[in-house]
């Protein structure tokens, strides 16, 4: 540290007289040679260096805090077997903050793991190996000899786990591969095994005779396929399967197989049991991974623990492949109590952990970045004033951006910000609940973001005041039900949120007949969502009020989706409803915390602090106006549960029901309906409403306003406004994938 702070000491003194004027640059590159000095013809080897090197120069009184800093990242992989780690004392201020950029956007890569030498992958010669491995693929696997490289034997998978497994994952070429698996997923399979008779639930039985049986303990069931005789169970395969609610993924080990009988018995309980009773589909669905006997298809790996031996079966010809083994499982960079730092241009990368984690910060801005291939979360935020801006986030096992902060009490708003990021190929280890987007606490702000290709949730939100506006959500909830793309659920105080002009469309499953997937999912009597001026597009039930209250719907257009808005009062009905006890939904209690009767609360909502006085088991203040529903194949509206018997307390005025071709047959309208008017076209004269596309292929949507606005008053949604856009840099925008 000496060496660096004479080094620093000698380029203030003759670089940079006047402190208060001075810019400080500091280069780090990859190979640089041993006599390094910060500068850019003898830059730091480590990211760590140029850190370190500014701390100790602010210890010394070399540099203030106001100083402009900015660390030049050149070109190259810098590898981490630890968190890259900031602290209080480096960051900057607001008017300059402390800069560690890419010198090129993209050429610069944090990674998590190590990268191995393709050359070492050897052809099996292992006999026992080779007649577990499918014939037709024995010519094709390679090994590699993983000791030189570990740090002793690889731990096991636990008994059971619900999201990322244990590490290491294997990449190659920027994706990732997949641990043997059967069924295989490919264009002709959807990769998924099915069952329909549990021989023991696995749910606790009180009158069980066996002790383990009157609690929760592991289940089994018949599976007819003979397939699970050919695993080598004793090393170990777990099943990775939604076992009774679509919405509730888990992967369990295989306790044991008995071929004459076909059962399965599973190693460890799953929290709902074995096909517990689901008003889902009667066919509950799993995959087998960790198997060797299953390594028969391009890009599958497996690996034996315990003697360190990668066996993979490559894409491609390994000559010019880049294979990399992640495997930290800390967050790769990691900034804890800092202000105002900015990330450029960084590729963060081909690690078993999360990318960046920001705790208690101020100020921070990742921009420009990659932020993928990795086996958990993409980026957690939990400060204020923080900036996620213009990133690219792909192959993550769980979340994208987690966005987090505020004082939800005093309604105080955090401002962090996810802005202009794309956001795909996520929660592939944790298939539910793990969003493109997660934003929680008081006040965050996701605006222009494009969320595509998960199996379940875009954006996952609850607290107050949060914004999400002009984001493009599609091919999201696509292998799970009873969900939506926006998903809240289950609190009287999620209060304040904002969704406006977001272009939602194309989800799993919204199909004319689909009705199991929702837009915007507002579940469980959850109250204090305002959903106004977004485009709903084949998404299944585009918009679901789940017995809540204060949910304003206005100014929406929904095309073609089957059912157009869904109102019920399952809190009239239900027993969960404000129930005290564990399993209950504790919506007053969760209100009470918030001292909801008082100032900040009171003011704010006031419906909500007299709400025990005021039917409280009642969807009351739900506002539905100004909204168009156009070609609903199944309903435009539904009206669940004793919703038609409260109309008369509804607000409902100046809605469209629209038959664009008046088609006699397949699209639903809302006949005597009170708020709705029904409109129909012809097949000669069909009404302007709905998406087309323009000479250059880019979709567009007809809201003419000559027609919407004198019979609703409809505010036309400003839609080439929605989803990404250029900037310094996102200077190309990506094309869409999903099927119109």
């Amino acid at each position: 540290m000496k060496f660096y702070l004479a080094v620093l000491v000698c380029l203030f003194a003759l670089c940079f007289p006047n402190r208060s004027e001075a810019d400080l640059n500091l280069y780090v590159k990859a190979d640089a040679t041993p006599d390094v000095q910060g500068t850019k013809e003898k830059p730091f080897r480590t990211i760590n260096d140029a850190r370190d090197a500014i701390r100790k120069a602010r210890q010394q009184g070399q540099l203030k805090a106001g100083d402009v800093v900015t660390v030049n990242i050149e070109p190259g992989v810098y590898e981490f077997s630890s968190s890259l780690k900031f602290d209080k004392t480096d960051g900057g201020t607001k008017k300059n903050p402390v800069v560690y950029r890419a010198t090129e956007s993209g050429t610069v890569r944090l990674q998590g793991g190590v990268t191995l030498d393709a050359a070492l992958f050897k052809a099996v010669t292992d006999e026992n190996i080779l007649k577990r491995i499918p014939e037709a693929a024995r010519d094709h696997v390679r090994v590699y000899n993983l000791t030189p490289v570990s740090r002793g034997a690889f731990a096991e998978f636990k008994p059971s786990y619900r999201g990322v497994p244990t590490g290491p994952w294997l990449y190659m070429d920027g994706a990732p591969m997949t641990l043997a698996r059967w069924p295989n997923a490919d264009a002709d399979n959807a990769g998924w095994a099915s069952f329909t008779k549990a021989i023991d639930k696995g749910l606790p039985d009180p009158k069980a005779k066996d002790p383990a049986k009157q609690k929760l303990h592991p289940g089994s069931f018949v599976f007819d396929d003979p397939r699970p005789a050919r695993w080598n169970l004793d090393q170990g395969v777990w099943l990775l399967g939604y076992w009774t609610h679509d919405w509730s993924d888990e992967a369990i080990r295989v306790a044991d197989y008995d071929p004459e009988k076909k059962i399965i018995k599973l190693a460890a309980p799953h929290n709902y049991g074995i096909m517990g009773g689901t008003w889902g589909a009667k066919e509950r669905r799993f995959f087998a991974l960790n198997a060797l006997e299953e390594l028969d298809a391009p890009g599958e790996w497996y690996l034996d623990r315990e003697k360190m031996q990668l066996y993979f079966y490559p894409t491609k010809s390994l000559d010019a492949a880049t294979i990399v083994l992640a495997r930290l499982t800390a967050p790769l960079l990691k900034i804890e109590g800092a202000r105002h730092m900015r990330f450029e241009g960084l590729n963060i990368e081909f690690s078993h952990g999360s990318g960046i984690d920001l705790r208690n910060t101020e100020g921070i801005e990742i921009v420009g970045c990659v932020i993928a291939n990795l086996g958990s979360s993409g980026i957690s935020v939990v400060g204020e004033n923080n900036t996620i801006r213009s990133c690219d986030l792909f192959n993550l096992g769980t979340r994208g951006i987690s966005l987090s902060g505020g004082d939800r009490k005093q309604l105080k708003r955090a401002n962090n910000r996810a802005i202009n990021n794309h956001i795909h190929d996520y929660g592939l280890f944790q298939r539910t609940y793990a969003p493109g987007i997660y934003a929680h606490g008081c006040g965050q702000i996701v605006e222009n973001n494009c969320i595509h290709d998960a199996p379940h949730n875009a954006i996952l939100y609850g607290g107050n005041e949060n914004r999400f506006e002009r984001n493009e959500i599609y091919r999201v909830v696509m292998e799970t039900g009873d969900s939506g793309a926006f998903y809240t659920g289950r609190d009287w105080t999620s209060q304040g949120n904002l969704l406006r002009h977001n272009f939602i469309h194309n989800l799993g499953g919204g199909d004319a007949s689909h009705v199991n997937t929702m837009g915007v999912y507002l579940d469980d009597c959850d109250s204090g969502d305002t959903v106004e001026g977004n485009v709903f597009y084949r998404s299944g039930r585009a918009i679901m009020i789940g017995g809540g209250r204060d949910n304003p719907i206005l100014n929406n257009l929904v095309l073609d989706c089957a059912i157009g808005l869904h109102v019920d009062s399952r809190g009239m009905t239900w027993k969960q409803w404000n129930n005290p006890k564990s399993a209950g939904w504790n919506l007053e209690e969760r209100a009470e915390k918030m001292n909801y009767k008082n100032p900040p609360w009171s003011t704010r909502y006031p419906h909500l602090a007299k709400i025990m006085s005021d039917s409280p088991r009642e969807p009351l203040y739900n506002p539905i106006e100004r909204n168009v529903f156009v070609n609903c194949t199944k309903e435009v509206c539904h009206l669940g549960g004793q919703v038609k018997q409260l109309l008369d307390k509804f607000e409902i005025k100046n809605n469209l029901a629209v038959n664009t071709t008046g088609a006699p047959s397949g699209i639903g309208m809302t006949k005597d309906l009170k708020g709705f008017t029904n409109l129909e076209g012809s097949s000669t004269k069909p009404i302007p409403l709905g998406l087309t596309r323009n000479s250059s292929g880019k979709l567009t949507l007809e809201q003419d306003p000559k027609l919407l606005t004198p019979k609703i008053a409809f505010e036309p949604i400003p839609f080439d406004k929605i989803g990404l856009y250029q900037d310094e840099f996102r200077r190309e925008l990506p094309v869409r994938r999903s099927q119109d």
